[in-house]
């Protein structure tokens, strides 16, 4: 949802509206890969489909934020319940060049589930 006041986009870019033929809340929305970490399976510009009411189960790819705000897509392992009964879960990268997250120690929130992967041929 944007509650910017300002135009958060450089000339000539903006939204892109993404079909499927899924059944998705209101409030499913799509990104574009950026980055190095979840390669080989995805590629940097593969759009994925992330639909905050899907609740993760182990394995799923998912968009994470942290208090910082920024998000982060990887795969998520849960790894149980806190004292605090929330739940502790992993941020795994498929390149294992990059650090695996934890949600203790970087405070992340699940945003939402990937439900569609898009790959584009790339010569």
């Amino acid at each position: 949802m944007m509650t910017e006041a300002v135009d958060p986009f450089s000339l000539g870019d903006g939204f892109e509206t993404l079909t499927t033929d899924l059944d998705l809340s209101g409030g499913a929305f799509g990104l574009i890969i950026k980055g190095l970490s979840m390669s080989p399976e995805f590629k940097e510009g593969d759009k994925v489909i992330i639909d905050p009411a899907v609740a993760p189960h182990p394995g799923d790819f998912v968009v994470a934020k942290n208090t910082e705000e920024e998000a982060t897509f990887k795969k998520y392992r849960p790894r149980g319940t806190s004292e605090r009964g929330e739940m502790i879960f992993e941020l795994v990268p498929l390149n294992d060049d990059f650090a695996t997250l934890h949600s203790e120690r970087d405070h992340l929130h699940i945003i939402g589930v990937m439900v569609e992967h898009r790959k584009y041929r790339r010569r």
